[in-house]
């Protein structure tokens, strides 16, 4: 993934209990074996992290029906055929039970299950539909309130950017209960209205779900009690370097998202990537670590709580891949990249507020980012055509109109409203490879340069993100050698020079060494 300019994608795209009832008993989400052994309370916040339960769904899935519910069709894999086929002829909203044992499709590409609408699967224990490394989807088509419970489905080879289950991202989809593991491309795909729940979204080549739709945008998307690791096992970052396409979750124009509860952890990529004109999502009690990339990234969009979250050991493999080549960039473990506020785009909110999150031993802290060069129009913009939400015409982003508002302010995503409080910040400086980059805070932007049209180049751009887009830091708490980066990547600063003039950051923040702290 390329940070300097940063690279969109080239395309969108039992838990211990039930989701809704994650429970402070599981305290190794944090390291923990007690409430005594929770990490303190930041100043003026309450404990982040012994709130937060982990969802253990892949070791500990929850156990679908023995028995054919009542009225349900019982599928019986013994009998040798095309599940498809099977499931075919029954009427919209019926229930089938896959009963114990491995379900086929007919050995043809493209031969998927296409229910009819509001139609369930319910799998017995020991239910799966294996794809036999031959079929490329599970489930598709456009019947909406379709349900998938209790189920493993795996062997899939959904080609790049495409998915297993829902592939044609129809909307109103419950997946609960379900283990979606060792395809190609991504497990899932999302419609609007879909609820994903306490599923295991495991080993997939590219990602766990995708949440893009053609002709979108996702609206009302719920993620809740999901354990989502080990995705990118085909390595696409490495296959296309830049491609910006890996990780645990990538969310593309999705308005309005709830993402709680969720173990996000162990993810080649990034854990959880919103890219390009998501807008209104509340990111609140997961549990994000040991990603080989950033924790979250919200690329291009508006509007967010990024709340009570547990935060660690991020960014290590990215972190130290950047420091060994030398580049200076700040990499984060959570990085917003022309990302803010936008009262004028409905939402639950109308800034970015990031609070109350314990964020202990990744590479680096929060970065504030905005690529002086990129915005609609511009030729370095890589989201691949798209414009801000404030704008309906991209072409309009050209001189001589551009240069005056509203398209001045209009044709840029903007990291502005970012409100950071009430966190806590720690870094062992013993994190591997932490001898330089690392432990650092930064608000900056690139020194515009292109297009030869740009009214962006200069400095303009580095200055308003730094001191007049209402980026604030406040009321945190540091322990570890943490530094601080403003206005671009060769300010590096002390907490002191952070918090004095001209930059004012983090008022009412407490800096101490870890040792004692």
């Amino acid at each position: 993934m390329t940070r300097r300019p940063h690279r969109g994608a080239s395309t969108p795209r039992r838990t211990a209990s039930a989701a809704a009832a994650l429970t402070l008993a599981l305290l190794a989400a944090t390291g923990c074996t007690s409430t005594s052994d929770a990490p303190a309370k930041p100043t003026g916040a309450p404990t982040a992290s012994a709130a937060v339960a982990v969802a253990r769904v892949c070791a500990e899935p929850a156990a679908g029906p023995v028995t054919a519910p009542a009225g349900a069709v019982t599928i019986d894999p013994a009998v040798v055929g095309d599940l498809s086929a099977k499931t075919r002829n029954s009427p919209p909203n019926t229930t089938f039970w896959l009963g114990p044992g491995t379900h086929r499709l007919a050995a043809d590409r493209y031969a998927q299950v296409v229910p009819k609408e509001g139609d369930s699967y319910l799998g017995a224990p020991g239910a799966v539909l294996d794809g036999g490394k031959t079929n490329e989807y599970a489930f598709g088509g456009a019947a909406g309130g379709v349900t998938i419970r209790y189920l493993t489905v795996q062997g899939f080879v959904a080609p790049q950017n495409e998915g297993v289950v829902n592939h044609d991202s129809a909307d109103g989809w419950v997946i609960e209960h379900a283990t979606i593991q060792n395809n190609s491309g991504a497990g899932l795909m999302a419609g609007a209205h879909q609820r994903v729940r306490a599923s295991c979204l495991r080993g997939n080549g590219q990602y766990g779900m995708n949440a893009y739709k053609t002709g979108g945008p996702v609206s009302d998307l719920v993620l809740e009690g999901n354990e989502i690791t080990g995705n990118d096992t085909d390595e696409w970052e490495r296959r296309q370097p830049g491609c910006g396409c890996t990780g645990g979750v990538k969310f593309w124009a999705v308005n309005g998202a709830d993402v709680r509860g969720n173990w996000v952890h162990d993810n080649r990529g990034t854990g959880l990537w919103a890219d390009t004109n998501n807008n209104d999502f509340r990111i609140e009690d997961n549990v994000l670590e040991s990603n080989d990339g950033a924790a979250l990234i919200y690329e291009t969009s508006y509007n967010a709580v990024i709340r009570n979250n547990t935060i660690r050991r991020n960014d290590w493999v990215e972190g130290r891949r950047y420091a060994d080549r030398g580049d200076n960039f700040p990499v984060a473990t959570v990085y917003l990249s022309e990302s803010g506020g936008e009262p004028r785009i409905p939402a639950r909110t109308d800034k970015i507020e990031i609070d109350r999150n314990v964020l202990e031993d990744n590479w680096s802290g929060i970065t504030l980012w905005e690529n002086a060069d990129r915005f609609c129009n511009s030729p370095a913009n890589t989201s691949s055509g798209d414009c801000t939400l404030l704008v309906k015409n991209t072409a309009s982003c050209a001189q001589p109109g551009i240069a005056g508002a509203p398209l001045y302010a209009d044709c840029r995503w903007k990291t502005q409203r970012v409100d950071i409080h009430d966190n806590r910040f720690v870094l062992d400086p013993t994190v591997p490879g932490c001898t330089t980059g690392c432990g650092r805070m930064a608000v900056l932007a690139n020194y515009g340069t292109y297009p030869d049209w740009s009214p962006y180049k200069g400095e303009p751009v580095a200055e308003a993100i730094t001191g007049k887009q209402q980026n604030r830091w406040h009321d945190n708490t540091y322990l570890g050698p943490w530094s601080f980066v403003a206005h671009d990547p060769s300010r590096t600063l002390d907490s002191a020079q952070w918090q004095g003039a001209p930059y004012q950051q983090d008022q009412g923040s407490t800096f101490r060494p870890r040792a004692g702290g």
